[in-house]
């Protein structure tokens, strides 16, 4: 009886969860220029820097990587502050601490409707101004396979800046300067495995370290953003 309990309990919990994916995706989908505003972003970031650097595609392919990269943090980080703002102002958020579910769950799913709405557009459309950039063949697959994980390891850590800061009016620049510096060592290790692949060499180094920090991001950051959201709403 009590395993029957447990496994009505964890369903119950799973079914929530869903449905708070299923309802982010819909508000999302409502107001798409979430969605277009970092994609526009990217475009335009990676459209003007041969304007700025010159057209040398030499010169453009040995920044491509670097800038690739940043540029897709950069976008990642756009709409980010706003993740939970929404369901605190409306009040679902103090719902959703209330609730029989638990809340990093409820977290988990919501940076999960994030990052297919925002990362996962970035990361494919990544390839094509990697072509606009006269990036070598040689670096579209490393660089199609590393922002993979890399958008949603920034997602994550992004959406912990978001709770801290959801309480704030103007809180963009604060989440920024927080996680900043937790996204340097996942900017470096991405750019380093393009640049590896364009030079001949093999980036699965690169790509481990990054699918393990996802795993280590799955694992500490939902608790982490759930308790920075009770802490920054007093509850």
């Amino acid at each position: 009886m009590a395993e029957l309990n447990e496994a009505n309990t964890g369903a119950g919990a799973s079914a929530s969860a869903s449905a708070i994916l299923s309802r982010d995706m819909r508000l999302i989908w409502r107001h798409r220029s979430d969605i277009v505003n970092p994609v526009i972003f990217y475009l335009i970031g990676i459209t003007m820097l041969p304007l700025a650097i010159g057209t040398s595609k030499q010169l453009l392919g040995t920044v491509a990587p670097g800038m690739l990269w940043i540029m897709a943090m950069l976008a990642t980080l756009l709409s980010l502050d706003a993740l939970f703002r929404t369901d605190f102002e409306d009040g679902s958020l103090a719902q959703f601490q209330l609730s029989s579910q638990p809340l990093y769950l409820i977290v988990l799913y919501k940076v999960l409707a994030y990052w297919l709405s925002t990362g996962l557009p970035l990361t494919l459309m990544a390839p094509m101004l990697g072509l606009m950039l006269s990036l070598p063949a040689d670096g579209y697959w490393a660089l199609l396979l590393t922002l993979l994980p890399g958008t949603a390891i920034l997602t994550l850590v992004g959406a912990l800046g978001a709770a801290l800061t959801v309480c704030l009016r103007s809180g963009g620049l604060v989440m920024t300067l927080i996680i900043m510096p937790l996204y340097l060592p996942v900017l470096i290790i991405g750019s380093s495995a393009v640049s590896s692949a364009v030079a001949g060499f093999g980036f699965d180094r690169e790509l481990a370290l990054l699918i393990a920090g996802l795993a280590i991001a799955l694992i500490v950051m939902p608790p982490a953003i759930a308790g920075a959201l009770k802490i920054s709403t007093n509850q």
